[in-house]
C-alpha cells in the first residue's frame, strides 16, 4: 500500500523522537498492511461518505505526535503518569501506551461515525493484542493493564467518555490539538453547497498553527494561532471541551491569537 508524503514525515518524525521499546512498536505498527488498511479505508469513509475531515493514517500519526510532545513535557517537570505512579509499569510502558492508543484511535471510523470510539476498540483488539505479546512476552499481567490503558485512551478520546488516567488524558487532548487548516482542506475543497456542521470546517480552516511547547507557570502551554476569529470555535467548542474532560487539564496553558492581536487566555 502506498503512503503519502505527509504520512512518511510524520512516521520519520516520529522514530527520531522515540528510542528503545516505544519506537520498535511505533515502526512496527507503521508497517503493518491490517493497521495500514484501516487507517486508510477510515478516511474514505470519513472524507468520501461522510464529509468529514482527515480521521486517517496522517491523522493518527499527527494525533501521536501531538500526544508524545505533551508526554515529554510532563516527564521533564517531574510528572509521573498512573502506570508508575502506582507501581504497576514504568514510564517507558506510559509511554507506549499512549502511543498504541493514539495510532489506532481512529481505526473505528471504517465503520461508522457514531460509537467509532468503541468500533476502534473491536477492530483494534487483536492488533493490541498481537503487539503486545510480541514485545511483552513473559508478563501476562502487563498485557492485560497495558491493554486496558489503551482502550481506555481510546474510548476517551471523544470526551464523551469519564477517563482518570494521564496517559489516556494525552490521547484526547492530542487528538484534540490536531486542528490546524490542512486537516479540513480536502473537505472544503469537495462541498459544493453549505451543510449543517460547515462551521466545524469552516473554523478549522482559520486556524494557522497549534504550537505545544514549555508552559510558564504549568508544564504545557498550548497555542493557537488562527487568520480570522471564526477559529475560535474550535477551540472554545473542541479543543477546550476536550482539555476540560482531561485528568491533564491542571498542567495545561491554553492561549488563541487572532493573527497579530493580544493572545487570549483559556486556561
Amino acid at each position: 500500500m502506498s503512503k503519502s508524503v505527509k504520512q512518511i514525515h510524520l512516521e520519520k518524525m516520529l522514530t527520531a523522537e522515540l528510542e528503545g521499546k516505544a519506537r520498535q512498536i511505533a515502526e512496527d505498527i507503521f508497517n503493518d498492511s491490517e493497521v495500514q488498511a484501516l487507517q486508510d479505508y477510515a478516511n474514505v469513509v470519513s472524507i468520501k461518505r461522510l464529509g468529514f475531515n482527515d480521521h486517517g493514517p496522517v491523522h493518527m500519526r499527527k494525533a501521536a505526535w501531538n500526544a508524545i510532545k505533551m508526554f515529554e513535557l510532563l516527564s521533564q517537570a517531574g510528572i509521573k503518569f498512573n502506570l508508575e505512579a502506582e507501581n504497576i509499569a514504568s514510564s517507558e510502558d506510559s509511554l507506549i501506551v499512549v502511543l498504541i492508543a493514539s495510532l489506532l484511535h481512529d481505526i473505528g471510523m471504517s465503520v461508522s461515525r457514531q460509537n467509532h470510539e468503541i468500533m476502534s476498540i473491536n477492530l483494534g483488539t487483536p492488533i493490541i493484542r498481537r503487539i503486545l505479546q510480541k514485545f511483552y512476552p513473559e508478563d501476562v499481567k502487563k498485557q492485560v493493564i497495558m491493554r486496558s490503558m489503551i482502550y481506555e485512551g481510546i474510548v476517551g478520546h471523544m470526551a464523551t467518555q469519564t477517563i482518570h488516567s494521564l496517559e489516556a488524558g494525552l490521547v484526547l487532548i492530542g487528538d484534540g490539538c490536531d486542528m490546524e487548516k490542512g486537516r479540513a482542506r480536502i473537505t472544503t475543497m469537495l462541498a459544493n453547497k453549505p451543510k449543517v456542521g460547515d462551521i466545524h470546517k469552516y473554523s478549522a480552516n482559520a486556524i494557522e498553527k497549534v504550537t505545544i511547547g514549555a508552559g510558564n507557570v504549568k508544564p504545557i502551554q498550548i497555542l493557537v494561532k488562527m487568520s480570522q476569529s471564526v477559529g475560535l470555535f474550535q477551540v472554545e467548542e473542541v479543543l477546550f471541551t476536550k482539555i476540560a474532560s482531561s485528568p491533564v487539564k491542571k498542567y495545561i496553558e491554553l492561549y488563541a491569537q487572532v493573527r497579530d492581536n493580544e493572545r487570549l487566555k483559556y486556561l
